[in-house]
């Protein structure tokens, strides 16, 4: 049995090759109205098909907000289904944005769900949740080492709200954000060039008070709509920034339904991001 390319291996390429760029595929209902579609399912599949047919032969990665989805029942997951399959066809990695969080079986079950080959909604990694214990998260994160895709565990998110969570303070005083992204660190070990096990930062944290030196990559949502800009990066992520990858939705979903448009805003932030990485 041949053993699959791990995520993080994948993404450092796709990052290296392609440029340091998630885009997000968030089609609620005031998007689909600004683009002139109907917030039925026949607009939910014109929207997807034309952000995957646009985006993913160019940037590294795709995030699909199965929320968005979800939303229309069996047929918005059917819609999801296709563009994971045709994303993945045309070379981006596929990141579904989930936010999974459960124990046992149930987990177990998600992690079926996005993480196992054969699955219709296999994806090269997803988003989970860690507060029920870092633990919790055991079944999703051996899935993907046998499968070779990839988990980004929100640890430090954008919404003011997460501190309530994230910044209070465990009993050896840190974290539990500093918690999590330890447990990150460990899973990572010895990987090269990158582990599989991601973390979620927000780039609007201004100095992000923690150790990010986790060896995987960083999920940094909140260039552009949210406030932050490329140039953000550095002062938020430190020595660790070479391994971010910014998210980005509404600053390129904005320009739809114009197909070029999409492609001219997302390569426009690709060269904006490089520039602020790389400290060109």
């Amino acid at each position: 049995m041949t053993t699959p390319e791990p995520f993080g291996a994948r993404l450092r390429r796709a990052m290296d090759t392609r440029g340091p760029l998630c885009v997000g595929i968030d089609p609620h209902a005031s998007l689909l109205t600004a683009w002139g579609l109907d917030d039925d399912v026949a607009g939910l599949e014109r929207f997807t098909r034309t952000v995957v047919e646009a985006l993913a032969d160019r940037v590294a990665v795709l995030k699909p907000q199965s929320a968005f989805f979800e939303r229309f029942g069996s047929r918005g997951i059917a819609v999801l289904e296709e563009a994971v399959a045709e994303a993945r066809a045309a070379g981006a990695l596929v990141l579904m944005d989930a936010k999974r969080g459960d124990i046992g079986s149930t987990m177990g079950a998600y992690a079926a769900t996005y993480l196992e080959p054969g699955s219709p909604l296999f994806s090269d990694a997803v988003t989970v949740s860690p507060y029920l214990g870092f633990g919790s998260l055991r079944p999703a994160l051996d899935a993907a080492v046998l499968s070779g895709s990839g988990v980004f565990v929100l640890a430090l998110t954008s919404n003011p709200e997460g501190a309530e969570v994230q910044r209070a303070t465990a009993a050896d005083g840190r974290s539990l954000a500093q918690v999590m992204l330890d447990h990150l660190a460990a899973e990572n070990e010895g990987a090269e060039p990158l582990g599989s096990v991601g973390a979620v930062v927000g780039a609007t944290l201004g100095d992000a008070g923690a150790d990010l030196a986790v060896n995987g990559p960083l999920l940094a949502p909140g260039i552009g709509a949210q406030g932050a800009t490329p140039a953000d990066l550095p002062g938020v992520f430190g020595d660790a920034v070479g391994n971010v990858l910014p998210s980005v939705s509404r600053g390129v979903l904005s320009r739809g339904p114009d197909a070029a448009g999409l492609r001219a805003a997302a390569d426009r932030l690709t060269d904006e991001v490089r520039a602020a990485v790389s400290g060109a």
